[in-house]
C-alpha cells in the first residue's frame, strides 16, 4: 500500500486562471511575420522588466545572437525587440542527432506605463544579454513638495 499526500491547497486554483493566461499569452504572442519561411521556428527570448526611480530596466536572454541581428525601436511608448537566431550551415557528412536549440525570427513589444527620454535610451549587448535603461521623463518622475 501507497501513502500519497493530497495537496489541499486552495492557492493552486487561484493561480491557474494566471497561469492559462501566461500560456495563451506567450502562445498568442507570437506573431508570424511574412518573411518567415516554412523552416523557421518563432520563439520569444525571455525578458525581465524592472522599474526603478528614475528608469525602466529590461533585461533580454539572446544567446547566440550578434548585436547586428537584434533591432530595438520605441514608439509611442511601445518598446519591441526583434531578430533573428540563424542554424548554423549543416557540414557534408553530418547528421543531426538530437536538437533542442530553437532558431527562427523573433518579435516582443511590451508597453511602457509611462512616458521616458527617448534619446537618452542606453543599450549594451554583452554575453548573450541585452541590457536596456529607458530614463523616465522628468514629469513622470515621483517628487516630494515642501509644505510651507
Amino acid at each position: 500500500m501507497f501513502l500519497v499526500k493530497r495537496n489541499n491547497n486552495w492557492n493552486d486554483y487561484y493561480r491557474m486562471p494566471r497561469m492559462i493566461d501566461k500560456f495563451m499569452q506567450d502562445f498568442w504572442n507570437s506573431p508570424v511575420s511574412a518573411n518567415v519561411g516554412e523552416d523557421s521556428v518563432v520563439w520569444n527570448p525571455r525578458i525581465d522588466v524592472k522599474e526603478t526611480k528614475d528608469a525602466y530596466e529590461v533585461m533580454a536572454d539572446l544567446p547566440g545572437l550578434k548585436k547586428e541581428d537584434i533591432e530595438v525601436s520605441l514608439h509611442e511608448n511601445v518598446l519591441t525587440l526583434k531578430g533573428e537566431r540563424k542554424q548554423e550551415e549543416k557540414k557534408e557528412g553530418e547528421n543531426e542527432y538530437y536538437m533542442e536549440r530553437t532558431y527562427g525570427s523573433f518579435y516582443r513589444s511590451f508597453e511602457i506605463p509611462a512616458k521616458v527620454k527617448a534619446e537618452d535610451i542606453n543599450a549594451t549587448y554583452k554575453d548573450g544579454v541585452l541590457r536596456l535603461t529607458l530614463p523616465k521623463a522628468e514629469e513622470v518622475k515621483p517628487r516630494e513638495i515642501q509644505i510651507k
